[in-house]
């Protein structure tokens, strides 16, 4: 497949999970990685994996010069910058009135502010590269609220409000942004959680690599008219609470019963 032939991504949060997923999806549409991480002997690993299509390099999201460092690895091994995913985050929980200041901070800095310094530090090497791509991951609860994670719900949508401003301030650079939004997705970072799947439309979680496929799109010239947008990929969850159908009835049945209400 050459879908990404010529252009070099770069994914925070690239060594696990949906990250690791992305990364190995580019170099299978032909593109170039580089893998941004804390988790240095896990993203290592995985450039070895994947090959001289991949390099690793230490990156924490909220730090403005390992990003700046980030973005001339990939400038100095690949020639160019054509992609930015930022998919690096983190969840803390509590209810919002036992929450910490800590907390909030803690899940701001690296949900938010990452997203901002990644763009920050990407901007000048992906007007460069124009016709290029920013693919922000949001979440599922960048457009739902949730309890117990008041921080990471506000992270999120703040995400979204992000990519909207970037979209309208780079479209005249020729440089896309969208925002991806993930449902349930099977995770080290959901390992031990067991939502309700059954409510879901699909009835089951996501795997890394459905999200790869639709960040692959994002990144590749077939989306090329589409920026500041959301994405949605959560196997039905925003389209309301699934289950079995409120009435078992037959056809005939139906009809005779919608043929006499009130009013008809």
């Amino acid at each position: 497949m050459s879908r990404l032939e010529g252009k070099v991504t770069l994914v925070s949060g690239g060594a696990g999970g949906i990250g690791a997923a992305i990364a190995r999806a580019v170099a299978a549409e032909g593109g170039q990685v580089v893998i941004g991480d804390l988790h240095d002997a896990q993203g290592e690993t995985l450039a070895e994996e994947i090959g001289p299509a991949a390099t690793y390099v230490r990156l924490d999201v909220t730090k403005p010069t390992d990003w700046e460092s980030a973005v001339t690895t990939a400038v100095d091994t690949y020639g160019r910058l054509n992609t930015l995913v930022n998919n690096a985050g983190i969840a803390n929980f509590g209810p919002i009135d036992t929450y910490t200041h800590a907390d909030w901070d803690a899940v701001i800095a690296v949900n938010l502010t990452g997203v901002f310094n990644g763009m920050k530090a990407a901007i000048p090497a992906l007007k460069e590269a124009a016709p290029a791509s920013i693919v922000n991951v949001s979440s599922v609860n960048g457009l739902l609220g949730a309890p117990w994670v008041p921080g990471y719900v506000a992270s999120k949508f703040g995400v979204v409000g992000l990519t909207k401003a970037a979209a309208l301030d780079l479209g005249r650079y020729g440089i896309r942004v969208n925002s991806v939004h993930p449902g349930f997705i099977t995770t080290p970072m959901t390992a031990g959680a067991s939502p309700d799947l059954t409510q879901f439309a699909l009835g089951r979680a996501g795997a890394p690599e459905e999200i790869a496929r639709l960040v692959v799109f994002l990144a590749s010239d077939e989306s090329s008219f589409s920026t500041g947008a959301e994405f949605i990929a959560d196997g039905g969850l925003l389209a309301g609470i699934s289950g079995p159908p409120p009435m078992e009835t037959t056809p005939a049945e139906t009809t005779d019963r919608v043929a006499r209400l009130p009013g008809q």
